[in-house]
């Protein structure tokens, strides 16, 4: 069964509501440019709720590595998500479970996976000058060709209406939702994502 994360996670009310629709990982983005940026000591607050076998990832931009040490000392987080241009020796030196994400254009764009030592690949759609939260897909089959890779992680305009095509497509390791499920950036809408759990474990 798919494995589902809600990320952009801001207050305890939109994170224990995920828990309790399904989700098996929330994120918490330590991106200051980001709507849905958390301080460390707000996420604490939130994970120290969640009851076990939640995973609390955090998402870090081209932040040095002492910074994403101390987000996970402060705030619990137990998966780094690196959405920035982190080389794969930067991740190959930090000490926790690592997703990295990869902005897809198109096939030439699974080229550097192989070179990357981490636990998963987070793929998600390309827009010039962004990191990811666009709400914008891309071409699921390439998603399925990076599955020789390793676990992929699909993102990237994935909305209750869509969601189960995605996962048929590409029969991926996990989803990562964040705008799709929202009335506004970082306040989740309760029922949309009751719904896109619903429908990406029903497959």
């Amino acid at each position: 069964m798919v494995k589902v994360k809600i990320c952009g996670i801001t207050n305890e009310d939109d994170a224990l509501q995920a828990v309790d629709a399904g989700a098996d990982a929330l994120g918490f983005v330590f991106y200051n440019l980001s709507p849905r940026c958390i301080t460390f000591e707000a996420a604490e607050r939130i994970i120290r709720k969640l009851p076990p076998f939640v995973s609390a990832v955090g998402v870090f931009v081209n932040n040095p590595a002492t910074f994403i040490a101390s987000a996970v000392e402060r705030s619990g987080i137990g998966i780094v998500q690196l959405h920035g241009d982190e080389s794969p020796a930067f991740c190959a030196g930090l000490r926790h479970k690592v997703v990295k994400a990869f902005r897809v254009r198109d096939i030439t764009s699974l080229e550097a996976i192989r070179a990357f030592p981490v636990s998963g690949y987070l793929l998600d759609a390309y827009v010039p000058g962004t990191y990811g939260g666009t709400g914008l897909t891309f071409n699921w089959e390439t998603a399925r060709m990076a599955k020789q890779y390793g676990p992929i992680i699909l993102a990237g305009g994935l909305k209750p209406s869509n969601v189960l095509r995605a996962v048929e497509t590409v029969e991926p390791y996990g989803i990562d939702v964040s705008s799709g499920v929202e009335s506004a950036p970082g306040k989740k809408d309760h029922a949309k994502v009751a719904e896109l759990i619903r429908c990406a474990k029903g497959f």
